[in-house]
């Protein structure tokens, strides 16, 4: 009987030990995933294609550390930047949501974080590339401050 409970005991510890970290991970890309999500969803503008996405999870920019979550989506179009800007403004609102800016490499130039870049990036077409993104957020998510503990936030 103190047998069986000590292997309990044994197998739950275990499945804490692997699963929490699981957890951790898989839920931090989600949120990633979702917020890239929430920008390919969204209706493009006349004469615009989106080309590549991209969902990353982990420290993006600045110091110290925390879990972000930063979504992108590589849009092709003839329109200008103040023109996409001044579409995805109402989207925007006041959040660091939706934001535009002109795409000149296959780098993400708008996160401090280097590494990371678009797929499906032609020379040829730079002058029509911008990026559009967003930063997501893990508010109301179960166990929260949990996430936290990814050791890609730090």
């Amino acid at each position: 009987m103190k047998k069986g409970i000590i292997i309990g005991i044994i197998i739950l510890l275990i499945l804490l030990i692997i699963g929490l970290p699981l957890y951790i991970v898989l839920m931090n890309n989600e949120i990633a995933n979702r917020t890239t999500e929430e920008l390919a969803n969204t209706q493009l503008p006349e004469n615009t294609q989106m080309v590549d996405t991209i969902s990353i999870a982990g420290k993006v920019s600045g110091n110290g550390n925390g879990m972000q979550y930063f979504g992108a989506v590589l849009l092709k179009t003839d329109l200008s930047e103040e023109e996409l800007d001044t579409y995805y403004q109402q989207y925007r609102g006041n959040s660091s949501k939706f934001l535009i800016k002109k795409q000149e490499t296959e780098k993400i130039e708008v996160i401090d974080k280097s590494g990371y870049h678009f797929q499906t990036f032609n020379e040829e077409d730079k002058e029509k590339y911008y990026i559009l993104y967003s930063y997501g957020s893990a508010d109301d998510m179960f166990l929260e401050d949990l996430l936290e503990l990814d050791l890609r936030g730090h």
